[in-house]
């Protein structure tokens, strides 16, 4: 009899908990958490969305359909956002380059600069 209690006891714990996630659930950005994979993706389609949002309220204002005032909030709400995206553009970009091959680049263009500015001292 003491047995049954204790599975009761451990079933209605898991049920009142499974309830409790679904419930709560919906208020948390799970998306945001899981999508690792294709960052580089929603960073252009993200750019690429809030730079026709700003086109669409420069045509809106130019038409007087939005106000000055909501016209300069949206604005630069939106350029501030684009800003962000860029720089997380830029930031994965850094990260893919290979460090070893710029290192090498670079070499390469020192020593150019160096023979270029030898040949160019000669030629005085």
């Amino acid at each position: 009899m003491q047995d049954i209690t204790i599975i009761s006891m451990i079933f209605t714990t898991i049920l009142a908990l499974a309830c409790l996630f679904l419930i709560l659930s919906p208020l948390f950005k799970w998306d945001t958490y899981l999508q690792v994979s294709s960052k580089g993706q929603d960073i252009g389609a993200s750019k690429e969305a809030l730079l026709t949002t700003l086109n669409e309220i420069e045509f809106e204002y130019k038409m007087d359909k939005i106000s000055n005032a909501d016209y300069k909030i949206l604005k630069k709400q939106y350029e501030t956002e684009v800003a962000v995206i860029m720089k997380e553009e830029e930031q994965l970009m850094e990260t893919n380059v290979d460090k070893d091959l710029m290192d090498e680049v670079e070499k390469e263009i020192e020593a150019q600069m160096k023979s270029y500015k030898n040949k160019k001292g000669e030629g005085k």
